[in-house]
């Protein structure tokens, strides 16, 4: 008799662990239903229209924005310095060395890579340095033009369905030409006509191979690593970047 109540009661806890269980993820999947909802509505807000950014001058970025607004609090931050330019006014050494630094893989990919991911993830791994993200030239001009600077997940998900929509509405060459001019150079410098005549005193399109594989060595740090600065890294990364794209020219290189 003991034995029978004994079993009895323990399939009973059993029975209430699972219903708790079942309940829980119901409460769960109901949560994750009503973000997934919110998200998508808030994602129709700021989808843009692809027509005005596939043509026509470069809009001012998020991220140039909100530069903007803290310099209105902090009179102290640099001036902005931003001067869109077509494409035809870049050189080919500028929008090869950035390919070269950046995005090796640029013109094969669809707005992902894969394979940079994978090794990004090897390197933090192996240094216990989670740095680096493996992030395309597409996905840097998402983040660039619509998003905030915060690091979060629910971010990075919106970085991937924008740019699978920017893929799919944009060419690579538009793609490219919006973030040459809107990429940041330094502390209130964005785009390579400002960082140009800002580091040179030059326009973008006299820029020598040289100064182009310097410009796209700052992209990483823009602020601490530099043609001003002339840090260690920043000079071993811009001498890479030049025998990379001696080297490896033609085959990463820019249309």
């Amino acid at each position: 008799m003991k034995r029978w109540l004994f079993q009895r009661r323990r399939r009973r806890r059993r029975l209430k662990s699972k219903t708790k269980i079942v309940r829980y993820s119901i409460y769960l999947l109901r949560i994750f239903t009503l973000v997934l909802v919110l998200d998508i509505f808030y994602i129709s807000t700021i989808w843009p229209d692809w027509s005005e950014y596939g043509r026509g001058s470069i809009k001012k970025t998020k991220f140039i924005q909100a530069y903007e607004a803290r310099q209105k609090k902090d009179t102290n931050l640099p001036r902005l310095q931003w001067k869109p330019v077509p494409m035809n006014w870049i050189p080919k050494n500028m929008r090869m060395a950035v390919i070269v630094a950046e995005d090796a893989r640029f013109y094969q990919h669809t707005g992902f890579d894969l394979d940079a991911l994978k090794e990004a993830m090897e390197y933090n791994m192996e240094h216990m340095d989670f740095k680096y993200g493996g992030s395309t030239i597409s996905q840097q001009t998402i983040k660039n033009m619509f998003l905030n600077p915060a690091r979060n997940p629910l971010r990075k998900w919106h970085e991937l369905i924008l740019t699978v929509g920017m893929e799919i509405k944009l060419n690579k060459s538009r793609i490219l030409e919006i973030y040459l001019n809107v990429a940041e150079f330094g502390k209130g410098i964005f785009g390579v006509e400002a960082a140009s005549r800002y580091y040179y005193g030059v326009s973008a399109h006299t820029l020598s191979k040289r100064q182009a594989a310097e410009l796209a060595a700052t992209l990483p740090s823009p602020v601490k690593h530099n043609p001003k600065t002339r840090t260690k890294r920043f000079l071993q990364r811009s001498k890479k970047i030049y025998r990379y794209m001696q080297w490896f020219g033609n085959k990463a290189k820019a249309r």
